[in-house]
Parts: structure tokens; sequence; C-alpha cells
């Protein structure tokens, strides 16, 4: 059965200032930082910028006029029919100065974290409910065994712990990010959340793709501006992926001393998606120290994170966390920490059969042409010389180096028991003495 998940509910849009539930000093300056820095005086153009309604914008203008720190320029805008212009008082622009001095941070209002963690409960990704046909078709352009699928179709169900363990080279990478492709709805990110007076940037264009130019296709009859709060980014279900370069550092808030201002560390920006460890084992730190930095976001979603005055805080911990080894787990885990992982899924090399099949495809994807004899003097020959042990890379590597051979010789691509010969002494390096 195909069931498809259901769209996420959108966050919606502030009507009033009163229900931003952020420090009014905070917005006011927030405000007029962004007047300053972006040089906008139009109500339209500044609601834009700070990803808040008109009317709340409005709202917050008439707060800063009341205090002197903005006026009425007195004349009104050619291009905007009947809307004021508004511009810094110097009492405005000091006090622009002074809080840019305190936070660099101006444009888009953040969202308080306790309104924030409303909105990662509403679209959690242990409430996708992913069936075997979306994770076939997910999968579809690789060759798995059956029972691999539903293996992995309750782990990605249940939007917990995997771990991925098995000999370098079979897939785990690409299976990884096939159960992303299975998710195939969207979440919205916000672009920056607030705690204690402090703004946390979330949104990251390297991380987070934007799904926001379909739905504001000026082409559309109706459009959806406006339709949610757009101080969030409506995205594709994030995925973070990191391997040997991953330190428990990044794993805390980033703090740049000269904005004064917090960027979300790798696993809160991967909220409602997936973090991928890829080959656990090959970081500076040891697999067990990062497991055990995982101990309670994947018991209890949460995460504790702290500020650089020393406070901790919770922020919500809605991730599935894919862990990815070419080690055997028990070679890099105890078994209090194997417990906190959920799932446990070997990936082996092909059969035979599954083999052929994937050295098939790839023949057929670069355009050469198969040779029985070669196949045969393939299978035969060289396998036994490696007790027969396949791998999904195999095919790959080996068509390549064939037809950078026939490349090379200017001849046409071919498959012959020389031309593997050629391609397998590449694959292996053969064990001898250097002498120095």
């Amino acid at each position: 059965m195909n069931m498809q998940n259901t769209a996420v509910m959108a966050p919606p849009a502030p009507r009033q200032l009163h229900e931003m539930k952020l420090p009014v000093v905070m917005m006011r300056d927030i405000l007029i930082k962004t007047m300053f820095r972006k040089n906008v005086d139009m109500v339209a153009e500044l609601a834009s910028a700070i990803c808040l309604p008109v009317q709340v914008t409005q709202e917050l203008v008439d707060m800063a006029r009341d205090q002197r720190l903005l006026e009425a320029t007195g004349t009104l805008n050619a291009n905007n029919g009947s809307e004021m212009g508004y511009q810094l008082t110097d009492a405005g622009k000091a006090r622009a100065l002074d809080a840019l001095s305190q936070s660099e941070y101006f444009g888009a209002m953040p969202v308080p974290l306790d309104v924030y963690r409303e909105q990662v409960k509403r679209q959690s990704i242990r409430n996708l409910m992913v069936s075997r046909d979306m994770l076939n078709n997910a999968m579809a352009h690789l060759v798995l065994p059956d029972e691999l699928i539903g293996n992995l179709g309750p782990a990605v169900s249940a939007g917990r712990s995997i771990l991925m363990y098995g000999p370098p080279g079979n897939g785990k990478s690409s299976i990884s990010n096939g159960i992303r492709d299975a998710l195939g709805d969207k979440v919205y990110v916000p672009r920056a959340i607030e705690y204690a007076g402090q703004v946390i940037t979330v949104y990251d264009p390297i991380v987070h793709s934007s799904v926001e130019d379909d739905i504001d296709d000026p082409t559309k009859l109706r459009r959806t501006s406006g339709k949610f709060d757009t101080r969030y980014v409506c995205c594709e279900r994030p995925t973070v992926i990191t391997g040997g370069e991953l330190t428990l550092g990044m794993l805390d808030l980033v703090y740049n001393p000269s904005a004064k201002t917090y960027q979300a560390p790798l696993q809160l920006k991967s909220t409602g998606g997936i973090f991928i460890v890829d080959d656990l084992g090959r970081q500076a730190e040891s697999p067990q120290s990062l497991v055990n930095r995982w101990i309670v976001p994947l018991e209890e979603n949460k995460d504790i994170l702290a500020l650089q005055s020393g406070e901790k805080f919770e922020v919500p911990f809605d991730t599935l966390v894919i862990f990815s080894t070419n080690f055997h787990p028990n070679e890099i885990f105890d078994q209090a920490a194997l417990r906190r992982i959920f799932f446990k899924i070997k990936i082996d090399g092909p059969n035979q059969a599954n083999y052929l099949k994937i050295f098939s495809l790839v023949a057929k994807k670069k355009k050469m042409p198969l040779n029985e004899a070669a196949l045969i003097h393939l299978l035969k020959v060289k396998y036994p010389t490696i007790d027969n042990v396949y791998a999904n890379y195999q095919p790959i590597f080996l068509i390549d180096q064939m037809i950078s051979i026939c490349d090379f010789e200017g001849i046409p691509y071919q498959m012959t028991p020389e031309l593997i010969d050629r391609a397998w002494a590449n694959m292996f390096v053969k064990n001898e003495t250097i002498v120095k």
C-alpha cells in the first residue's frame, strides 16, 4: 500500500505585535538596525526586509515614531501610491549604532524558541509514514536485496537512529541519500530563532534547499505569500552529511564574536530531516565519544546547547540520525552505546546475480558493449583471487578503467579479457616490499 504523507501545517503569520512573543526592545532595535543597514524607508519594503506582515511592521514603526527614533519624511512615494516614507532621526541613528555594537544582527525577525518548538512538532520527522513503495521508488536506481528494504522501512518510519555497517563500497551513502529522497515532503525552517535575547541563525542555503520559488511563482493566479509566517523558509526536508571531518565542536553553537550572534550547529540545522555521519571511525574523535554526545538527543528528543555565558538550554532534537561505518559495530562501540542506536542494519556486498545486474546497468549507461568471454574471465579467473567477494563499486571502477584505456589507445569502447586484467590491476595493490 502506498501511503502519502499529508502536507505539513504552515506556521501562521502573526497578526499583531503582541503575538510575536519577543522582547519589544529587541524588535524595535532590529527594525531600526535594518533601516540603517539596508537604507529602506517604506513600510512595505521594511516589512519584506524583517519578514513580518505590513500591519505588524506598521505597529513597530509607530512605536519607534512615538519614541522619536523615526520620523515621517512628509513625502509620498511616487511608486507606492499613498504610502508614507520614514527615516531615522538623529536619536534613531545613534540608537541603531548602539544596538549594532551590541549585536550586528538585522533583517528577518527571529522566531522565539518556544514558538519554533511548536512548529517542530507540527512537522516532526516522526509523523511521517514511509511505505515499501515509497522506499522502492526512491531507491529504484540501486540494485538492492529485497530483505534490505524490509529492514530499512521500519527504521525510517520510526524516525529513530540507524547504524548501517558493512564492507566499503557497497552503497551505504547512496542508501542514505535514497532514504532522504523517500521522505519527499516540505518543512518550514526559521531564518533565525531567539532565546534569552540572543539570536541564533538557523536557515543555511548550503544545507537547506528552498522551494519558495515554486510557491511564489508570479504566473500563478493564487500566490501563497502571506499565507504563512515568512520568518520561515519553506524547504525540502534537510539532509546534513558529515564524514571524517566531524568533530564534537561542530555540534555546539557557533559564536561570532565580531557580529555577537550565534549560528545553529549542524544537528539543529537538520531538524525535521536527516543527519548522516558517514565513515564513522575515520573521525579524530572516537566513535564511542561521538555517540556519547548523542545519547540525550537520541533518547529524549531534545538537545542541550550552551551560550557564551555558560547558560545551557534545551532545543528540539527531531532528526533521523544515520551512522554509516565500514567497521563491525562491536569493534567501535560498547554495548551501552549500541543499545542507544535503535536499528542496526548490515549492508553486504551483492551476490553474483546482483553483481552482474549492476555491471550490465553501468555498461549500458556508459555505452560499453558487454562481452561474454571478458565476463567469464572476470568471474572465473579474477574474482577467485579475492575469494569471490563482490562489491557494488567494482563494476563502475572496472568499466571506467577500460574506458580510459580505450580512449588513450584510440580504439572503440570494448571489453576483452586483456582489458579486464589491466583494469583489475588498478583496483587492487599487490602486496610487496618496497626497497627504500
